[in-house]
């Protein structure tokens, strides 16, 4: 694959949600194809979203944003920190590039909420991300460096190796004060410190090493504008009437990516400068959207100029769902097409863009089984990109290659396993049910209940009625 290209090839998890450990890689070994798929299926409880939630904290790090404080309580109950590591390649000119990037994070009480008498308030607490370390290989046509640290920052200083904290900053390296400041400093509000807005720019002023600076640059890239997360939250608020909108639109010499967030049962103010740009991702939208459910399009009423509260100038919208030319309010379709429409815009990008990952969890959710199966099947056919998905609908493990299929297991040390065994003409499916049965992987991947025993909880359950 030429061109510039970042994609994750591994993950490994340690002490975070339910996931004690947990490594899957996300290569097809067994064919050549451009796309990237992987579908994470499981018992309910099993790791599955542990896995998109660890690439929600990826994309948080790698834009050098604060962690939220909703992840410190995904630490492991019984441990004091959590780990992530992952596995990159990126390709960029004639450079391929192997890149390892791990940290850890652990819940603290934010001492900076007090009340006016000084005395600490309810305690609140906060995500420290800490212990990050940037490794990395790379191959030219000129040389081949093996696998070592750039950026370790598991020491008393600034970061280590030496030599390569010379190379990256330069003339920077007389003021190590400001640095290990910067470096505190970061780690108090819950930012990597590699990714920062400060190293970032101290990086592009300093380094005089090109190799090592596309390296950083990539990363940064793939983390803003290249790496999508859509988590169960957005299902949430697709239940509460609201459509959000991930997109990322390129056009002959400008790019935009972003979030729009559309209420679905009241007009929608919108900046201005931003009309424009929803209509032609509507429209672009619109192309797949009537060939999926047909004689389905979508569309904007523009209800007219409005102010803000800080004096801007917007538009009112409201989303409308056209069928065979007739339109109602898109409030009123299923929760199926609107969810559908809000992935709808990334799953074009992975279809055409090398560089993109998309993590969805419970992709499945609302979407009719057969519709799902062929969009997985033409995507990971035909498609460039790089998509993450767990879902609960057994139908895509009939359309896709074997390769493209994991799942997470009953084993907290060990949560996710690639099927063993699985001979070219087998059902996928039906031997996934068969080893939930018989048990004939290594690690068990369900925990059997007792349909006796479940009929005799609803029955004491009920008695508590008079039933």
């Amino acid at each position: 694959m030429g061109g510039r290209f970042v994609r994750i090839e591994n993950i490994t998890i340690e002490n975070f949600k339910n996931v004690k450990y947990g490594t899957l890689d996300l290569t097809n070994r067994k064919k050549n194809y451009r796309a990237s798929i992987v579908g994470v299926y499981g018992q309910n409880g099993s790791g599955k979203t542990a896995l998109v939630d660890a690439l929600q904290v990826l994309k948080f790090a790698l834009c050098g944003k604060a962690i939220p404080e909703k992840y410190a309580d995904y630490v492991h109950v019984d441990e004091d920190h959590a780990t992530l590591k992952f596995q990159f390649k990126m390709q960029r000119d004639e450079v391929s590039y192997d890149i390892w990037y791990q940290f850890s994070l652990k819940k603290m009480i934010d001492d900076t909420h007090s009340n006016e008498e000084g005395v600490n308030a309810d305690l609140e607490y906060k995500t420290q991300i800490y212990d990050e370390v940037l490794s990395f290989a790379y191959t030219s046509k000129d040389e081949k460096v093996r696998k070592g640290p750039l950026v370790d920052t598991r020491t008393s200083g600034v970061f280590v190796p030496k030599s390569k904290f010379n190379e990256l900053l330069g003339e920077v390296t007389n003021d190590i004060t400001e640095l290990l400041v910067t470096k505190r400093l970061v780690q108090t509000q819950g930012r990597t410190f590699v990714f920062s807005r400060e190293m970032i720019n101290a990086f592009r002023k300093n380094c005089k090493n090109e190799k090592y600076m596309a390296l950083i640059e990539g990363l940064y890239t793939f983390g803003n504008r290249e790496l999508f997360v859509i988590d169960t939250e957005n299902s949430g608020l697709i239940s509460m009437n609201a459509l959000p909108l991930a997109f990322k639109y390129k056009e002959k010499n400008s790019e935009t990516v972003g979030n729009l967030m559309l209420p679905l049962n009241v007009a929608a103010p919108i900046p201005e400068d931003a009309m424009e740009l929803v209509k032609k991702i509507i429209s672009n939208m619109n192309i797949v959207l009537e060939e999926i459910i047909p004689g389905l399009t979508i569309d904007i009423v523009d209800l007219g100029p409005m102010v803000s509260k800080d004096g801007k100038i917007g538009r009112l919208i409201q989303l409308m769902s056209l069928k065979n030319n007739k339109a109602i309010p898109f409030q009123y379709e299923s929760e199926g097409i609107k969810k559908i429409v809000s992935i709808l815009q990334l799953l074009i990008v992975v279809y055409n863009n090398p560089s993109i990952t998309v993590a969805i969890d419970e992709m499945d959710a609302g979407i009719f089984e057969y519709l799902l199966g062929e969009l997985l099947n033409i995507i990971s056919e035909r498609g460039k990109g790089q998509l993450i998905f767990t879902s609960h609908n057994l139908r895509p493990l009939e359309t896709i290659d074997k390769g493209f299929i994991a799942f997470t297991t009953t084993n907290p040390d060990n949560r996710y396993i690639r099927m063993t065994n699985v001979k070219g003409n087998n059902n996928l499916r039906d031997f996934y049910y068969r080893d939930i049965v018989l048990g004939e992987q290594n690690e068990p991947v369900y925990n059997p209940t007792n349909n006796y025993e479940i009929a005799l909880a609803f029955r004491e359950a009920g008695e508590v009625f008079g039933s």
